[in-house]
């Protein structure tokens, strides 16, 4: 679940062509327990969920990747938005839409190992596989919150089976999920953020899940620090005044460390922005794709 930093990008290496089957208005690969969701946009942002193919190195087929696309390409530079750590497309449920309805080619993209993508053949899901299917699936820059992180730390020497039985069992639970959401979200009701809990927690109940996640966890995970200054692009950092996950005082040294930066502070707003307040996230976003 990210702070938000969005840089332009180019469809050039967009895959065309969809295969998607429909169950009761959603697509027939997603658990089932997407049908207990009462959130309306993401109830609709899940039914246009189609998985495209995506082909890598390291896989003899194309993975079929999942990713939400526009209703009609305008033929304009996209807007591409990804997901943070351990979530998927449907975090971007509100913004979407409102980027969509100001008429912006905008895809919703799933990494590799997280959200709906079909991993059945159990592609390799570490550092190195994450980066280079985003890389065919669409040439950007994208960091989130946790660039600081030093990798997944000593959760990379864990004996496999202890990662399995441990860790990822704790990443899933509903306990842990329904807490760290109440932290991300900044003053919601519990009915809603119960939903929101059960939105963010979908895809770990794909039957691949924990092999993914205990594939990125044993590789050591994300660990960038050092390449920060090495980027050139303009770049918008928008970050919640009151996160109470990553400090507020990562996006100054964010900011300080990235040569071509604006930094947005949204008060009265937690850990997602275009979460809690898409319309201001989404008005940010414009004007920064469109130099005004």
């Amino acid at each position: 679940m990210p702070s938000l930093l969005v840089t332009s990008t180019t469809s050039a290496a967009i895959p065309r062509g969809s295969i998607r089957v429909s169950v009761n208005g959603f697509p027939s690969f997603l658990p089932k327990e997407v049908d207990k969701i009462r959130d309306p946009f993401a109830r609709d942002m899940a039914k246009r969920i189609e998985r495209l193919p995506v082909k890598i190195s390291f896989s003899t087929s194309s993975i079929m990747s999942s990713c939400v696309k526009p209703l009609q390409e305008r033929g304009t530079e996209p807007v591409v938005l990804l997901h943070g750590f351990d979530s998927s497309c449907l975090e971007w449920r509100y913004s979407y839409p409102l980027l969509e309805g100001a008429g912006i080619d905008t895809w919703a993209v799933d990494i590799l190992g997280w959200g709906f993508s079909d991993l059945q053949m159990l592609p390799p899901c570490n550092v190195a596989a994450k980066r280079e299917h985003l890389y065919q699936v669409s040439k950007l820059v994208m960091i989130d919150a946790s660039i600081y992180a030093e990798g997944t730390g000593n959760l990379a020497k864990l004996p496999r089976i202890v990662a399995y039985a441990g860790q990822v069992s704790v990443l899933k639970s509903i306990p842990l999920r329904f807490y760290a959401n109440s932290l991300a979200l900044n003053k919601v009701s519990l009915q809603s953020s119960w939903d929101s809990m059960n939105v963010g927690r979908l895809h770990c109940l794909q039957p691949w899940w924990e092999d993914a996640t205990v594939d990125f966890m044993l590789s050591g995970g994300y660990d960038v620090r050092n390449h920060v200054k090495q980027i050139k692009q303009e770049t918008l950092i928008i970050w919640g005044q009151d996160d109470q996950i990553v400090s507020s005082k990562v996006a100054l040294r964010l900011h300080h460390e990235l040569p071509d930066s604006t930094l947005i502070q949204i008060p009265g707003c937690g850990h997602i922005p275009h979460v809690e307040k898409p319309e201001l996230v989404v008005q940010y976003i414009l004007k920064f794709i469109r130099h005004e």
